[in-house]
């Protein structure tokens, strides 16, 4: 089975962590634990994308470390990055595409995705989204780690595009 890296990032409490125990544990816990460093978590995709099956080795990283992540080793190798902010703090969402842009400098041709999260508190919010975070864009995905809403969608997206572009 095909295996690639692929990294959580964004700022501290937008829900990475609860986001990665969604997809590999299928549950979500309202006790908040902050990262500390890294955690690793592995995801089977099923059923397995047109390309055939893969498995997801998700990078849960801390959210300290800004722009310097894209030096830092624990990028080494990966295959992609979903970013993510909480819907209800404006301010991840800059983040969010202020991080999607140094991945891509640094990460030319990888695949990265954008996870606005918390829609389940965040009713009305949405509407308030600037349009390149808008439901439906390519790479957009609104999801709830705590409801389980589209949380597999975006991370079966990405491996499907993993796969595609031979990452």
């Amino acid at each position: 089975m095909t295996a690639r890296k692929v990294m959580l990032l964004g700022e501290i409490g937008v829900g990475k962590s609860s986001l990665a125990r969604r997809l590999v544990l299928d549950r979500f816990e309202a006790d908040y634990k902050p990262t500390l460093g890294v955690d690793v978590y592995r995801y089977d995709v099923v059923p397995p994308p047109p390309q055939g099956p893969i498995t997801l080795i998700v990078w849960d990283t801390d959210g300290n470390f800004g722009d310097a992540i894209f030096s830092h080793i624990y990028m080494k190798e990966a295959a992609a990055a979903f970013i993510v902010a909480d819907v209800t703090r404006h301010a991840t969402l800059e983040t969010m595409l202020k991080l999607r842009h140094g991945f891509r400098a640094a990460f030319p041709g990888r695949y990265d995705a954008l996870i606005v999260n918390k829609l389940d508190i965040a009713a009305g919010d949405e509407a308030r989204l600037p349009p390149e975070l808008a439901a439906g864009r390519s790479g957009v995905f609104h999801t709830s780690a705590k409801t389980g809403d589209n949380v597999r969608k975006a991370f079966h997206a990405g491996a499907e595009a993993i796969l595609r572009r031979g990452l």
